[in-house]
């Protein structure tokens, strides 16, 4: 939504820093170039004066007190100007001290009010709330059976008395569901309004009446964050008529310019409320100013990434495969399991941008195959359990099948084995160092000390190179033969030949009886099975 603004101003930051004291020519020039950023954004012209204004002022200032790191100064200022114009803090939302809640929806057609009436459903359920949709969008054609649907994939109940179509009374609608809830014990009422394709006054009045009959708490302004310039006269004829309490964006995950989203709140004086920024119910959530100012900037948005990932992986988990990888004991199997669970965070091209630096890596985020994390899932699944947990076992015969179960090439099998011994001697190699990479920092707690770090990891990889080492004979029976000693307790094991002398006849055998040779009565009873010995 925001790349090329945030090319635009990195580019300047950039420029400013190879200064070596601020000067009042310089800040011209920035915020020059700062405003035809803003413009070419599509930002309202009104919301551009008065940031260039504040931004102008500010900076003249730092200007006169000589100091240094001139890029730092101005960005710190461009990021405290974009806090304000976004909203600046957080509001929380307004709930009922007694009876239920009621959110209503108003917005032109088109700007996702059903959608989002599903989204926002199921993130109050998700925080303790019992939710009910009510479908007061009667006019759309089937925008009802839109709402049903959506409201059983966000696990919320749905008020929906009339077919709609065209036929029925939105406001009695309205009425009657609140009444329903208030004797259900529902918290929540979300009720879903009918748009148009431009505003008029059937619209207004209807959402007029609405309002009026069912006084709803927060009256939530749907705004399509792709319509540019627009959304400020939209915006306005929906605050003169029906009034707002908050704005949700729709669509920020498209590739418009984002002018909507820098101008409502000037433009409204509203605050930000939430942000969708997906098709997924998942893809929404709160609006934090602050954040968003971060990733215009390129300074990331760790805080989101981070809630994100508390609320979708296992910390218990991740602890215990993030010690084994310190050891050198990662398998994987572990990497199949914190992959699976990297899925739940949703796009990884979305947690990519949320990284600070991201504009640098914009092309490589922009060209990334979401399926690449697919296609990786697959291999991992094609192995056996015994191969995920030793990839030393995976040779070349091995290596075809999985390619061929996974759909892909034994070159691609080939390469993500590579990587992943790489990647996990390079954590053992870490571990040995104290876990964190860095020689003399000492070891991370819980990890134990360097001693205990480095004998796991001589351990682990002493174990990794007697598989890879262990010489197997090329004749299949005998080879066989070796694969069935190797489930055999090392005690029953048989005893490798004593060594010859010099001349070629046996020495002396150390022990007076040799060992006894392993049969198939020694296996146990399921490998049996599995080798056809017994019935059943």
């Amino acid at each position: 939504m925001f790349g090329n603004l945030q090319d635009r101003l990195t580019e300047s930051f950039r420029r400013l820093r190879s200064r070596g004291v601020l000067t009042e020519s310089d800040v011209d020039q920035a915020v020059s170039e700062i405003r035809r950023a803003l413009i070419d954004a599509d930002v309202a012209l009104p919301v551009v004066r008065q940031f260039t204004t504040r931004v102008r002022e500010k900076a003249y200032g730092a200007a006169r007190s000589k100091a240094l790191n001139p890029g730092q100064q101005v960005v710190s200022i461009v990021h405290s100007e974009l806090v304000e114009i976004l909203g600046g803090q957080t509001r929380e939302l307004v709930f009922a001290e007694r009876g239920p809640t009621v959110f209503m929806l108003a917005g032109l057609q088109g700007a996702g009010k059903t959608t989002l009436a599903g989204k926002l459903g199921k993130w109050l359920r998700e925080e303790g709330k019992t939710v009910m949709l009510v479908a007061s969008d009667l006019q759309r054609p089937n925008a009802v059976q839109q709402l049903q649907v959506v409201g059983e994939r966000a696990g919320v109940k749905v008020w929906a008395p009339e077919p709609g179509n065209g036929v029925g009374d939105p406001v009695e609608v309205a009425r009657s569901g609140v009444d329903f809830a208030r004797q259900s014990g529902i918290n929540v009422v979300i009720v879903d309004t009918a748009g148009r394709l431009g505003v008029d006054q059937e619209m207004m009045d209807q959402a007029i009446a609405i309002r009026d009959a069912v006084a709803p708490h927060e009256i939530m302004f749907v705004l399509d964050a792709m319509v540019g310039q627009d959304a400020v006269s939209t915006s306005t004829a929906f605050r003169d008529g029906v009034g707002f309490t908050g704005v949700v964006l729709s669509k920020l995950d498209g590739d418009a310019r984002g002018g909507a989203a820098l101008s409502v709140r000037g433009v409204t004086g509203a605050p930000i409320l939430f942000a969708s920024t997906g098709e997924g119910l998942d893809d929404f959530e709160r609006f934090h100013a602050d954040r968003m100012a971060g990733r215009i900037l390129d300074m990331g948005d760790v805080l989101t990434l981070i809630e994100q990932a508390e609320k979708c992986m296992d910390a218990e988990e991740a602890e215990k495969v993030a010690a084994k990888a310190m050891a050198g004991e990662l398998t994987l199997a572990d990497f199949l399991n914190q992959l699976q669970q990297i899925k739940k965070l949703g796009s990884m091209k979305k947690m990519l941008g949320m990284i600070p630096g991201a504009a640098q890596l914009r092309d490589q985020i922009d060209n990334f195959d979401e399926r690449e994390v697919s296609r990786v899932e697959a291999i991992v699944r094609s192995m056996t359990p015994a191969e995920r947990d030793d990839v030393g076992l995976l040779n070349g015969s091995r290596r075809a099948r999985i390619a061929k179960g996974a759909g892909t090439t034994v070159a691609e099998v080939n390469g993500l084995v590579k990587r992943f011994e790489a990647a996990r001697d390079m954590m053992g190699q870490m571990g040995q160092m104290g876990g964190g990479g860095v020689a003399g920092m000492g070891a991370l707690p819980g990890r134990g000390g360097k001693a205990k770090q480095k004998s796991n990891a001589r351990a682990a990889k002493a174990k990794r190179a007697k598989v890879k080492k262990k010489a197997r004979s090329g004749n299949p029976a005998k080879r066989r033969q070796q694969e069935l000693e190797a489930l055999l307790p090392q005690s029953q094991r048989k005893r490798p030949d004593a060594p010859g002398s010099s001349f070629g006849a046996p020495a002396p055998a150390p022990e007076p009886e040799p060992a006894r040779r392993p049969s198939m009565d020694d296996l146990p009873d399921d490998v049996k099975r599995m080798l056809g010995q017994l019935g059943g």
